[in-house]
């Protein structure tokens, strides 16, 4: 069995962070590292999928619950408008490999990553 994710691990309060939202199946805290303005990040309580690819096919549910949260964050912490990011394999980022969504908003570049 692989060691917990550093997400399981503030879940179950072995690793200090303030979780800022929570549902049933989902909980949401401040990325560390911000890049944004408002840089959080959502995350399904279930360490079961790596990526989001997992996710979609595994549980199209818990998948459309993250999306809720994320957009209920992104109108309590900012404007309303939010870039919702999911980093899938090592290539693109992803260093934690328990799924999360970035969510960000607030004086994000002029056209970066724009379309």
């Amino acid at each position: 069995m692989s060691e917990p994710s550093i997400f399981t691990r503030i879940l179950e309060g072995e690793i200090p962070s303030e979780i800022i939202a929570e549902t049933d199946n989902v909980f949401a805290i401040r990325d560390i590292a911000p890049q944004a303005p408002v840089h959080l990040l959502v995350i399904p309580k279930t360490p079961e999928y790596r990526n989001v690819v997992e996710l979609a096919a595994g549980d199209p549910a818990l998948l459309t619950e993250m999306i809720g949260l994320a957009n209920s964050l992104a109108a309590e912490h900012a404007d309303g408008d939010f870039r919702l990011i999911f980093n899938t394999g090592a290539g693109a980022g992803q260093t934690v490999f328990h799924v999360h969504a970035h969510v960000l908003a607030g004086g994000l570049a002029e056209g970066s990553l724009g379309g």
